[in-house]
């Protein structure tokens, strides 16, 4: 998309988006191409997946490089994102996701990953909207921890997602057909609503389908100027301090709420400038792999387990999972997703024989170990004596010993290994807070994960950093239960008071799902006015 006055640009009627169908699954190929950053599997060829690989890595740059972040720094945890064909696959991982979902990122405590429908014909896989804006979300969480006000958190990802990304060269500041459809057709929501809200609490129509919009727009307002750059930054700054966010918007621009809304006004009928950020990025290796045959049958159904299933459907799908594995036989990742299931879903035995096989032919697969480590800790549980809970709690350590050995501090082995220390004499001791601030290291994006830190930091009267590590889920948009129960927890420790009880909602996993962007017509093939260009290695101004 070329980038153009942006009313210009929404000539057309809305449409859905339509979904191709490909051939079936047994007839395709898995590949896995790893990065610096990213683990991405897809069924389509590998040149197509490499170069959507390394357009990834370029995004991920131009995020860190904008927001003044190490463009060589190693991340603690690589993100998984699989590519499916159509609906189909989509479903396969999401079976409750609705006709017009594209895309899911699902932070979850066996898994952080997302699944996308891959875009285009053939060979051709397009930059998605939709998983840039996802990635988006899990890259200000990993590296911009914050109480950012969440019409921010979404302008965020919505100015970040248009980027049109090519061989040497990203340009930001683009629009969407369908926000901008919205922005010069319909009525806004008031700005008021939009600067103290989260999505999920509009209940009008009209406000609920502009408050993404407007957030996207008011957002590319503050980043097209230098001057109202640090106007956006004094305003973020002063709502993580308690401030009102409607006084702390007009004192960040010295404007009312209205005249704020006529300056949006006019600048939507300007010609919208956008940064074209180039020059010779780091090349990033790409390791491209072919998944054994198992991988068409089980890759998608194993991470249906771990994304949670209805309790209608968990016997049926562990009597599924187990049919299917059972034909690949000694396959790990049929050992591992017959195990997964047998334990969660279905046949307890069968599941623990499955992953014992599974280590005695790879002793150091670490998803195996952790399977029987947590089994051993379930078991532990429901022990009749002590004795018998020693025992159990001695072989779910030995199993974690080796999975911390093989798995370079994975979060869901610091994760069990805190479940095991926890009512235990002296914690949290300065070990278990170093486990715990590993865990947020590599997993930030997970509430359960900061729920487990901050409630350690306040046993040792650690106050204002239980809260620090709480702030960033309270305004997080996708947030739930989990960003209520944060409030609640902060309340409580700002009070002195006696920290409230997990509840299930708190518990449940922020997944995120995102919509297919209707059409609205075509843009003009003519640049932004004043496009400003930039260019060392990567540059911009």
């Amino acid at each position: 998309m070329k980038f153009s006055n942006l009313r210009a640009g929404v000539a057309g009627a809305l449409a859905g988006l339509g979904l191709m169908s490909t051939a079936s699954a047994a007839h395709a190929d898995w590949l896995r191409a790893e990065s610096e950053r990213f683990i991405v599997y897809s069924e389509g060829s590998e040149r197509s997946l490499r170069d959507y690989v390394r357009k990834l890595e370029m995004f991920d740059r131009v995020m860190r490089f904008r927001s003044n972040i190490s463009l060589s720094e190693t991340p603690p945890r690589k993100l998984p994102i699989y590519l499916v064909g159509n609906r189909a696959g989509l479903l396969k991982v999401r079976t409750t996701a609705a006709p017009n979902i594209v895309g899911v990122y699902f932070p979850t405590e066996e898994d952080i990953f997302a699944v996308a429908i891959r875009r285009g014909n053939g060979d051709d896989i397009d930059g998605d909207d939709v998983l840039l804006h996802e990635y988006a979300h899990h890259f200000m969480l990993g590296n911009m921890p914050g109480a950012y006000p969440a019409w921010f958190v979404e302008g965020f990802a919505e100015y970040y997602m248009t980027a049109e990304i090519e061989e040497n060269e990203v340009v930001l500041g683009g629009f969407n057909q369908n926000r901008a459809y919205w922005i010069m057709n319909e009525n806004w929501i008031p700005l008021e609503t939009l600067l103290r809200s989260h999505p999920g609490e509009i209940r009008s129509n009209s406000q609920r389908a502009t408050y993404y919009p407007i957030a996207w727009l008011l957002t590319h307002w503050f980043m097209s100027d230098p001057t109202r750059a640090g106007q956006l930054q004094a305003y973020v700054n002063d709502v993580a301090d308690g401030a009102d966010p409607v006084q702390a918007m007009e004192d960040a621009t010295g404007m009312s709420l209205n005249e704020l809304r006529s300056a949006l006004r006019r600048y939507t009928r300007e010609r919208l400038a956008a940064t074209k950020i180039f020059g010779q990025f780091p090349e990033t290796p790409v390791t491209v792999t072919r998944l054994p045959r198992s991988a068409n049958d089980l890759l998608l159904i194993n991470q249906r387990l771990k994304v949670g299933v209805l309790d209608d459907d968990r016997e049926a799908l562990g009597r599924e999972v187990a049919r299917i594995a059972a034909r690949h036989g000694d396959d790990p990742l049929a050992l591992l997703a017959a195990g997964h299931a047998g334990l969660h879903f279905g046949d307890r035995p069968a599941g623990e024989r499955a992953l014992l096989r599974l280590i005695e032919i790879d002793p150091n697969h670490v998803e195996a170990l952790q399977f029987l480590a947590q089994e051993k800790l379930r078991q532990a549980r429901d022990a009749e004596d002590e004795a018998q809970e020693t025992a159990l709690k001695r072989e779910a350590r030995a199993y974690l010993a080796r999975a911390y050995a093989a798995g370079d501090n994975d979060y869901q082995t610091l994760a069990l290994l805190i479940e095991l220390r926890q009512g235990q004499p002296g914690f949290p001791n300065d070990n278990d807070m170093l486990t715990l601030g590993l865990a947020l290291d590599r997993a930030p994006q997970l509430a359960g994960v900061r729920f487990s830190y901050a409630s350690a930091l306040a046993d040792r009267d650690e106050t204002a950093e239980a809260i620090a590590v709480l702030r960033p889920l309270t305004n997080n948009p996708h947030g739930g239960g989990a960003s209520e129960f944060a409030g609640r927890m902060i309340a409580a420790l700002e009070a002195g008071d006696a920290l409230p009880g997990l509840t299930e909602e708190a518990e449940a996993a922020q997944i995120s799902e995102s919509e297919p962007e209707g059409e609205t017509g075509d843009a003009p093939e003519t640049a932004p006015a004043g496009e400003p260009e930039s260019s060392p290695t990567p540059s911009s101004e």
